[in-house]
């Protein structure tokens, strides 16, 4: 008689580049593993940042999720700590080759909540062509950005928490990374400061991208010949290769401000185990196949992944078929920012870019905005 087939469930994001790749390797284990069935569902990318991970535990097997969750993980035992269950040397490999601090992103409270499978941050982006066709250049620094800017080439996202990661990235690119003390989230000097940068690029931009988060910006810029450039948008290598859309953007390391490249905010995404899953062995070997080197710089990368290994951001395959999206873009990576993962952080994260973006598209007061934002942060420190 066969013994039961084991299903495990899992859910990621809806993007190419999330739900493809899972699908891909989870046929590609079973196959290996014909005991083994792992079905992938998804979710939007908004409910992905949203939803709790509590709940979607508690329905579901394998979860993709974004390193802002793992306070939460640690507080609510939601999900396994892989450090209890995985080999040292396997966990060891994996800090050693993490792009920037993505293996960091998912340890909190002395243990290791998911494996980094996807490795972001924003970068800039180009249409080579349509900067040749306007003779223009690509910026080096912000001002030049600037001079850009008013041609009405250049766009960028500012959805809310695009805005909120934003604006941490001009924080750390004047020299102070945001909230460091509990106190409050950013000096004013360099709060102001950071804003009245902000503000400066946001004025010259068209209004549609108030409501644009950065798989919108890409869209646009590949089938219509409006913008040139991005400065700033979590990174997507599928952007970057032939034959995913009608044209191929080029992707850049920031520009500089202040004599520095500009400090953007860490993203991508980490693959997790529910503590709910009755089928851990076979989960726990699913996990490590994808996160291995193999499977990201193979597998995983050709089913329209963006890797977490290193190995595949330094793999000459990789970066062939992006037009050296990796190479380009390491750089931003390394020196990313690691934004709070504290319990509470979620809370603030929710309401602090509203209050930003409204700033940005209807002017206020430097002041009275940083006001509000500290005293958000302070609420959502109370949550801890």
């Amino acid at each position: 008689m066969n013994s039961e087939r084991i299903v495990l469930k899992g859910i990621t994001w809806n993007h190419s580049r999330g739900f493809v790749p899972m699908v891909a390797t989870a046929q590609r284990f079973g196959e290996e593993n014909p005991e083994v069935e792992i079905k992938w569902e998804k979710r939007s990318l908004q409910a992905f940042a949203d939803f709790s991970v509590e709940d979607l535990a508690e329905s579901y097997d394998l979860l993709v999720i974004d390193h802002p969750w793992a306070g939460f993980a640690a507080k609510t035992k939601s999900v396994l700590p892989l450090d209890a269950y995985l080999a040292s040397s396997f966990l060891k490999d994996q800090q050693n080759n993490s792009v920037g601090q993505s293996y960091n992103s998912y340890h909190f409270d002395n243990h290791q909540w998911a494996l980094a499978i996807d490795a972001a941050t924003p970068v800039a982006s180009s249409r080579p062509d349509l900067l040749k066709r306007n003779r223009l250049e690509l910026p080096k620094t912000f001002h030049d950005l600037l001079l850009l800017a008013d041609e009405g080439v250049v766009g960028f996202p500012m959805i809310a928490i695009d805005t909120l990661m934003n604006f941490y990235m001009f924080c750390c690119s004047l020299g102070e990374a945001p909230c460091q003390t509990d106190q409050f989230v950013v000096s004013d000097h360099v709060g102001r400061q950071a804003l009245l940068y902000f503000k400066q690029l946001a004025d010259k931009i068209d209004k549609r991208f108030h409501n644009y988060n950065p798989i919108r910006v890409y869209e646009e810029m590949v089938n219509e010949d409006h913008v040139a450039y991005c400065p700033f948008a979590y990174g997507y290598a599928n952007y970057a290769r032939y034959g995913y859309a009608a044209r191929e953007l080029q992707f850049h390391d920031l520009v500089s401000l202040n004599g520095q490249h500009m400090q953007s905010t860490l993203g991508g995404t980490g693959v997790a185990i529910s503590a709910n899953c009755r089928h851990i062995e076979h989960a726990l070997r699913y996990i490590c196949y994808v996160a291995s080197p193999f499977c990201q710089t193979g597998l995983y990368f050709d089913s329209g992944g963006q890797p977490g290994h290193l190995d595949a951001w330094k793999s000459v395959y990789t970066n062939e078929q992006t037009g050296n999206y990796f190479y380009r873009t390491l750089p931003a990576l390394e020196r990313a920012f690691l934004r709070p993962r504290y319990h509470g952080h979620l809370f603030f994260q929710d309401y602090a870019g509203d209050i930003i973006r409204s700033y940005l598209i209807e002017n206020g007061d430097e002041g009275v905005l940083l006001s509000k934002l500290n005293e958000l942060y302070q609420e959502s420190k109370a949550l801890v």
